[in-house]
């Protein structure tokens, strides 16, 4: 023991010398004996300190204090290691520093008690976190028993509370800014509603509302002590919109109690007035403390609704007196509010409204205000904004605020009965409804109802609504109402007495009730009008007129009276000023005044003031008055609609016209001219199936109503027939024009559009190929013209049609002998000056005395001629009537520029010899394509036409106009395909395909840019190509395109010469052959063409037309040659003889056949001819004659015919044939054997030849040659395995072999011989039907025929070239009774079909 008391000196002497790891060893030697030695725990945990050793020391401590816990020493060298950690430790030290605090109260040392205290809390907020330091300020609470020890010498608890305060609402801050910033970014989480959730968890589990509490309770300063209820309240507010519904009650009734406590002390503090006022679910504004009202707007002048209840106060609607002034120098804010004018407090109020968008209240009172405004759209919106902040508060509150949606709910009803009636009225009645389920008194709601089923013309049961809401609040603006209904139920008389009854309860000077008296006098008059319609009685200023006059002096601003005086003034006093006037004063006051509307609509529509018709239609369509409401009988009105179409229609606005006449035609199914106008605007914007169809439907409605309801109709099948044009029906268009003439005959457009239907008709037929349509069409057109020149001379359109219709002669040549020469001639001279038709003479050389001259000829020429200049002087004239008409002169010199050109093509072709006589048309339509270009610089038709006429006279003026319109218009295919043909013409191949590639992928079905290509690929020597080309612009062209036709068709001529093989079938010279016929329609002085047409005709057998076609071309061949005496003229005219010799004897007449043959072998005798084409007429002449004279049985003329063929073949063998089969048919033996020898000698020379063969072989068996027949059989074995033989020639083979078979069977018999020589040929042919046929003639088997039927119709046309008579023979074969009908069906010229029938 006394060892260690030693120990325990030396340790203290240690410390005490700064020794301390001595110290420590002699401590630690103490502890050893005596773990329970306070003092060496002590001097333990102390040396360690020094040294740093903290844990150990703390550990030396703790155990120190375990052993003594009352002993201060071991508890101060723990706060002092503590105080030395600082914040690490923090929470050990406040353990240690509340056992040391409680050890010195014990000891009743208070300095060092305050002392710890004061140090752990210095320490704590220097170094601690904001929990540590409100730890720390805990024990300064009076909840702490320090706190009575200690007292007046620690801070006021009010001060500790509010430190307390601070931490906790920086802790929730951050802890609700930290938890929303986490949430928000999870998968579907929303951003309002993570904020509610957060709020929720963090502000009910929230200490700040007993801390503000506690502070409140505390403080001695009145200023913190307000400014701490105001936090409580706030706090207790947002707690409440964050909890669940369930727990809103009890926190309700604490909000409340704190703000009205506020309230009651006269507090400013914003949210707790606002709560009283807000939360006040009263029925009327006054049931609301007026008291109240006047404190909230003197605490909070500048508050939005401080503003509105300032002006509401001050206004004629408030249901408060008036504050009393005890001055005049009062300057209370409801005094300055009551001398406010009526347009500031609006101001005002507004713009309270504007600054508090979340107070039911101040847009209660707002809506209220717009209703005795008559501003219902701004009610109705005001209404609808406080009933989503009514239902939010509600639901964030807890409390049902019922009253206070059902007073909004009536203000939205009442402004919706009246704001665009009747579009809301279902809206507002439910609303009505809604409120009468709960409220089954309430007047206003009743009221309500009563309104809209007056507006829906249901008065009986308007008249119940509004006497039981009289009966529950009686009042004189229901009885009124009342009274008016009965009146509208057709009762005047009793509705305009019991409006008198109402008349002294009503002021002028009450503002409240001044329009009222107003609406009553209006209404008196109204009943007054009605009851008494005469004339006389309307017109008396005594009755109705001084009701309205009364009416507007009560009220100036009460629109239906103007109206009616505006229909005074209009029917009875016939003083339009005055009535336009009250018209434009009832619209202005009231967009709903939609009789006054639509006089002032026709008003300005009759003046073509459109702009001021579209302003009032629209103003009405959005007054909402036109659409009844579901169920109700009220018209619709639709006028409106149709003026906005009528006017959008004149704007061409025609997609907005459209939905107008639309809207129209929804509210008045059966409104003829919305029906007139939908249609107008269908077809002007393109839609011509919708408008045909809008058309019909008010032509249904005119045989419906009939005339005397519409009136004049005749517009609709105008329109209609101009929409039949425009979609190119031109019969069904004329057809309706002419409907219209009937009833009006000079109606100019009309009769114009009528015209220029024609004419179109005309160019459409053209096209089609239809030329004698186009031509009646014609004719039908210059009778219209007739007609309308007797009337109406000065029409540009006229001239131009009548131009148009002498140009349709100048295409159609083949009916230039019915060109009306006197009926035009009469309607160009009819009061004209003749010397205007000098127009351009000086270039053209054409006037009236050309154009007389030019009628003296009959040939086709000089008709052709007098055409063109009748379309010139036609057009002159145009010109002349639209001098006045800039963009019309520039149509007309247009116009006349074309017939020019078109004179030109019809006298000199495309391309002329370049003669100034032949250049004068040329030159002159040059200058009108001038002046127009000059009138209208901009349009690309106008430069691409002055391309087109300079191409000839000037390159360069050409490609500068062509390039000129492309760069207006670069997406015009035919310009393209005009520069492309003008490349042409310049050599440059390049520039010529590249415009008309451009031209094709502009518009690919531009026929004239594939004819330019395939010109361009003739010229390259690309034949086939350009034959290709050339056919697809064929098929994609119309009838009218002569250079098309005329290529097309000459193509294919070609090709027929090189390939004669690639036309197996008539069915592909079709085509070419219509081109040729279209052609020789169109042009009748190309004489190439119709010869050539005649020769396609020839190849298909028509043979008919070839004759007839061949004599025209021989005729005009001949009058040709007889003013030319060309040579050239004369080969043709040599060659078309021999085509018409061949021709005729096709025919079978013989003599004119022969004459021709004759005809051109004299004419084509001169040697000067020679060549290939003479050689060629004068072969075919000889043929043709020989053929003849055979026929006719002059076999020596036929003789020498065949020998002038073999001299002119150079001995043909195809020639050696014909007249080896004429010689043998004379019968002599001299002439057969001359016959045999040609024979023979053709075969030396020509061996293998098909023909000299085959009537070698014939002969041989006429003659029964043997030894003939036996060197030609094996010749005729080898002819039959050639490729190159006709069917034909295929068939005669197999005859003949037949024959042989049968006359010399050798060692068979004949049958079998037969047999086995049908059944080479079907082994060598078996597609085809001869071996088959024969092989069928031989056996009773039916198989052998029906092969033959098989193989025949499969090579029947137009898969093979199989013949009628031998498609008829192979159904005759089958020996069936269907078959052999068929079969002379086919040909019943053939004996075969008839024989089986016959044996069936």
């Amino acid at each position: 023991m006394s060892a260690s008391k030693a120990a325990l000196k030396v340790a203290k002497g240690a410390l005490d010398a700064h020794d301390y790891e001595r110290a420590i060893e002699n401590a630690t030697k103490v502890l050893k004996e005596d773990p329970q030695s306070y003092h060496a725990n002590v001097f333990l945990g102390l040396a360690l300190e020094k040294q740093s050793r903290n844990d150990e020391s703390e550990k030396a401590y703790t155990a120190a204090t375990a052993v003594k816990p009352n002993d201060p020493l071991a508890w101060q060298g723990l706060i002092s290691l503590y105080e030395q950690q600082g914040a690490r430790s923090l929470n050990r030290y406040h353990d240690a520093a509340v056992r040391l605090a409680h050890l010195f109260m014990d000891v009743d040392d208070k300095t060092r008690c305050q002392t710890v205290v004061d140090k752990y809390t210095d320490l704590a907020r220097n170094c601690g976190s904001r929990s540590q330091y409100k730890q720390s300020l805990e024990m300064l609470l009076p909840s702490n028993d320090l706190y009575d020890y200690l007292q007046g010498r620690i801070p006021h608890p009010s001060h500790t509370y509010a430190k307390l305060s601070e931490i906790v609402e920086q802790d929730e801050k951050e802890r609700i800014n930290h938890e929303i910033g986490q949430r928000r970014t999870r998968l579907g989480a929303r951003l309002d509603q993570v904020t509610v959730e957060v709020k929720r968890e963090v502000l009910q589990n929230s200490d700040l509302e007993a801390l503000y509490q506690h502070i409140i309770d505390w403080t001695d300063d009145h200023e913190t002590r307000r400014l701490y209820e105001e936090r409580l309240l706030q706090h207790a507010y947002d707690t409440l919109f964050a909890i669940p519904v369930a727990q809103k009650a009890s926190k309700r009734e604490e909000v409340v109690r704190l703000a009205r406590g506020l309230v009651i002390l006269k507090h400013p503090f914003l949210l707790a007035w606002k709560i009283s006022l807000e939360w006040h679910d009263v029925e009327g504004m006054e049931q609301l403390d007026v008291g109240l009202l006047r404190e909230y707007i003197e605490f909070f002048p500048d508050d939005g609704l401080a503003k509105v209840l300032k002006g509401y106060l001050g206004s004629e609607i408030s249901v408060f007196p008036k504050q009393l002034s005890i001055a005049e120098d009062d300057e209370s804010e409801e005094a300055k509010a009551s001398s406010l004018t009526a347009e500031d407090r609006l101001i005002l109020m507004t713009d309270g409204v504007e600054d508090s968008p979340s107070s039911i209240l101040a847009r209660r009172i707002m809506g209220e205000y717009y209703l005795h405004l008559d501003e219902y759209e701004s009610a109705a919106e005001t209404a609808r904004k406080g009933r989503r902040q009514a239902a939010l508060e509600a639901k964030m509150s807890g409390l049902p605020l019922q009253n206070i949606i059902d007073a909004i709910d009536l203000i939205l009803g009442t402004a919706l009965v009246q704001h665009q009636a009747p579009r809301h009225h279902p809206e507002a009645n439910s609303l009505f409804e809604g409120v009468l389920a709960r409220k089954p008194g309430n007047s206003s709601a009743l009221v309500g109802i009563g309104l809209i089923f007056e507006e829906q013309e249901e008065f009986e049961r308007a008249m119940g609504f509004l006497v039981r809401a009289e009966r529950h609040t009686p009042s004189i603006r229901i009885r009124c109402e009342a009274a008016w209904c009965k009146a509208l139920n057709g009762d005047y008389a009793t509705g305009c007495s019991e409006l008198e009854e109402c008349l002294p309860f009503l002021s002028a000077s009450d503002p409240r009730t001044k329009t009222l008296k107003a609406q009553t006098l209006y209404r008196i008059g109204m009943c007054m009008w009605n009851l008494d319609d005469s004339k006389a009685s309307r017109r008396d200023r005594n009755k109705a007129y001084a009701r309205f006059i009364s009416s507007l002096q009560a009220d100036m601003n009460f629109a239906p009276s103007y109206t009616s005086l505006g229909i005074y003034y209009t029917d009875y006093a016939k003083d339009k000023g005055r009535a336009r006037k009250c018209f434009q004063k009832a619209f202005e006051l009231s967009s709903s005044e939609v009789v006054a509307a639509e006089r002032l609509a026709q008003s300005f529509a009759k003046t073509s003031e459109w702009d001021l018709v579209e302003i009032v239609a629209q103003r009405v369509v959005e007054s909402g008055k036109l659409r009844p409401p579901p169920g109700s009988k009220r018209k619709g009105i639709s006028w409106p609609f149709a003026a906005l179409g009528v006017v959008q229609l004149t704007n061409q606005d025609y997609p907005n016209s459209i939905v107008s006449f639309q809207s129209a035609l929804r509210i008045s199914p059966k409104n003829y001219y919305s029906w007139v106008g939908l249609g107008e605007s269908y077809q002007y914007s393109g839609r011509y199936i919708a408008a045909t169809k809008a058309f019909e439907q008010a032509q249904q409605l005119e045989r419906e109503l009939g005339a005397e309801v519409l009136g004049d109709t005749w517009f609709s099948k105008y329109m209609l027939a101009n929409v039949k044009r425009e979609l190119g029906e031109y019969d069904a268009a004329i057809v309706g024009y002419e409907e219209v003439l009937a009833l009006r005959r000079k109606e100019y457009g009309v009769s114009i559009a009528s015209l220029q239907a024609l004419i179109e008709s005309a160019w459409h037929n053209l096209e089609l190929g239809f030329f004698g349509r186009a031509i009646a069409s014609v004719q039908k057109a210059l009778n219209v013209a007739k007609d309308l020149s007797e009337w109406r001379k000065d029409a540009f359109n006229l001239w131009k049609s009548v131009g148009d219709l002498c140009s349709v002669y100048t295409y159609i040549q083949s009916y230039i002998d019915e060109f009306p020469f006197q009926d035009i001639h009469s309607l160009l001279k009819d009061d004209f000056d003749l010397e205007s038709y000098n127009l351009l003479a000086e270039f053209d050389d054409m006037g009236w005395a050309a154009f007389e001259a030019s009628a003296t000829g009959s040939s086709a020429a000089s008709v052709l001629e007098c055409c063109s200049f009748a379309a010139i002087l036609a057009q002159k004239r145009a010109v002349s009537c639209c001098a006045h008409d800039p963009y019309a002169d520039a149509v007309a010199w247009y116009n006349l520029g074309w017939a020019e050109h078109r004179a030109h093509v019809c006298q000199y072709g495309e391309v002329s010899s370049g003669t100034p006589t032949s250049l004068r048309y040329l030159k002159a339509s040059v200058q009108c394509f001038k002046r127009a270009i000059e009138l209208e610089a901009g349009n690309s038709d106008f430069w691409n036409a002055l391309g087109i006429v300079t191409t000839q006279l000037n390159p360069r003026v050409a490609q500068h106009s062509f390039v000129r319109s492309l760069y207006i218009n670069d997406k015009n295919a035919g310009t393209w395909t005009n520069l492309g043909i003008f490349y042409l013409f310049e050599g440059d191949v390049q520039l010529a395909n590249d415009a008309f590639t451009r031209a094709q992928s502009v518009d690919p079905d531009h026929a004239q840019a594939w004819l330019g290509q395939g010109l361009l690929a003739a010229q390259l020597g690309e034949t086939a190509e350009a034959r290709n080309l050339f056919t697809h612009a064929f098929e994609i062209s119309n009838a009218s395109a002569t250079q098309i036709l005329r290529s097309y068709a000459f193509s294919m001529l070609d090709h027929l010469l090189s390939s004669p093989g690639a036309f197996k079938d008539n069915a592909s010279l079709l085509q070419p052959l219509l081109a040729l016929r279209q052609l020789s329609k169109l042009s009748v002085s190309d004489l190439l063409s119709s010869h050539t047409c005649s020769l396609f005709q020839e190849r298909t057998g028509d043979q008919a037309n070839v004759s007839q076609g061949l004599m025209s071309v021989c005729s005009a061949l001949e009058a040709e040659y007889e003013t030319s005496e060309s040579s050239e003229t004369l080969a043709r005219f040599a060659q078309a003889k021999a085509d018409l010799s061949r021709s005729l004897l096709a025919e079978g007449n013989f003599d004119g056949a022969a004459d021709n043959a004759e005809t051109a072998l004299d004419l084509s005798a001169d040697d000067d001819q020679a060549g290939t084409a003479r050689d060629k007429t004068r072969l075919s002449a000889y043929l043709s004659a020989g053929l003849v004279r055979y026929y006719q049985g002059s076999m020596d003329r036929s003789i020498e015919m065949f020998k002038g063929a073999l001299g002119a073949t150079q001995e043909d063998p195809d020639i050696i044939c014909l007249l080896s089969q004429v010689l043998w048919a004379k019968e002599g033996d001299a002439e057969r054997s001359i016959a045999r020898d040609q024979l023979f000698q053709c075969i030396e020379k020509n061996p293998g030849h098909v023909g000299t063969t085959l009537l070698l072989s014939a002969i041989a068996v006429l003659d029964d040659d043997r030894d003939t027949i036996d060197a030609v059989f094996d010749d005729l074995q080898q002819l039959r395995s050639r490729d190159d033989l006709s069917p034909q020639q295929h068939q005669q083979l197999g005859q003949l072999l037949n024959a042989i078979a049968t006359l010399y069977p050798g060692d068979k018999d004949q049958s079998s011989a037969r047999t086995s020589d049908a059944a080479t040929t079907v082994m060598l042919r078996p597609s085809q039907p001869y071996g088959w046929t024969q092989m069928a003639g031989l056996t009773d088997d039916t198989r052998p025929a029906e092969t033959a039927l098989l193989t025949a119709v499969r090579k029947a046309p137009p898969r093979g070239e199989l013949s009628a008579g031998d498609l008829s023979e192979a159904f005759a074969g089958t020996r069936k009774g269907y078959d052999a009908q068929r079969s002379i069906m086919l040909a019943p010229w053939m004996s075969s079909g008839w024989k089986t029938l016959s044996k069936v």
